[in-house]
């Protein structure tokens, strides 16, 4: 579904490829400032990207900014949820509408009636937790915030998803459900890619899993060798290893 290849970005990322089909989950894995944070941001060209080519369902496309990734299909839960996820100074229902409002255009807004709708519909599937569609976001938990943006991104139809730490900080419960959204949306055809802190979560969630060190691939991981201990002697030995499928 999404290829990438020599691709690098402004932010530091050295030129690597990647590829997941359609209905996959994978995942990147590396300790704190192993880049795959940026390498996730280059591919939805959060950060410039300086190099390499992009394919989508086989077909080499230009993605220079958010805005061409979004046309393309893609989604993106951003690490720093509060910094680059919600925006503060809008209600739940205009944080929920919003990515679907870029690609349509601004100048052609959604009617109060139509938003109203599109909002109820998520808060109800997802089960947010917030006294009203008017409320600012910035009332909600954390928990219920990444499910606010990712109904952003699920009322746009998306190909790809691309979360990055989306349980970090909230309830064991909202996890659970996360994880669950995650494997449903795999199951409807969505490829998402799952970038997690927790080792646990990631075996839970990804069928294979890209492993990273000092901004470089060392290891990808699939199968029966997609275990813990395979993972750390991958980030530990770095140099390039690739297990067999």
């Amino acid at each position: 579904m999404f290829e990438a290849r020599g691709l690098s970005s402004a932010a530091g990322v050295r030129p690597f490829d990647f590829t997941i089909r359609k209905g996959e989950v994978n995942g990147f894995a590396g300790l704190l400032g192993s880049g795959r944070s940026e390498s996730v941001r280059a591919m939805f060209a959060a950060d410039k990207v300086t190099g390499g080519d992009i394919r989508v369902n086989g077909k080499k496309v230009k993605i220079s900014g958010p805005v061409h990734a979004m046309k393309r299909g893609i989604g993106y839960l951003p690490e720093d949820r509060k910094g680059d996820g919600i925006i503060a100074d809008l209600s739940v229902r205009d944080n929920i509408v919003l990515a679907l409002q870029v690609l349509k255009g601004f100048f052609r807004p959604f009617s109060r009636k139509q938003a109203e709708a599109f909002a109820d519909e998520y808060i109800k599937s997802l089960k947010i937790k917030t006294p009203s569609t008017e409320t600012s976001i910035t009332s909600l938990s954390g928990g219920n915030q990444q499910k606010v943006i990712l109904a952003r991104w699920l009322l746009t139809q998306l190909q790809y998803l691309i979360l990055d730490e989306p349980t970090r900080g909230i309830d064991v419960g909202t996890k659970v459900e996360i994880q669950k959204l995650v494997l449903k949306l795999a199951e409807d055809g969505v490829s998402v890619t799952f970038i997690s802190s927790e080792m646990e979560e990631m075996l839970r969630t990804c069928s294979r899993l890209v492993v990273m060190r000092d901004r470089s691939i060392v290891g990808e991981l699939t199968g029966e060798n997609l275990t813990e201990s395979n993972i750390m002697r991958a980030i530990a030995g770095g140099g390039e290893q690739k297990w067999p499928e």
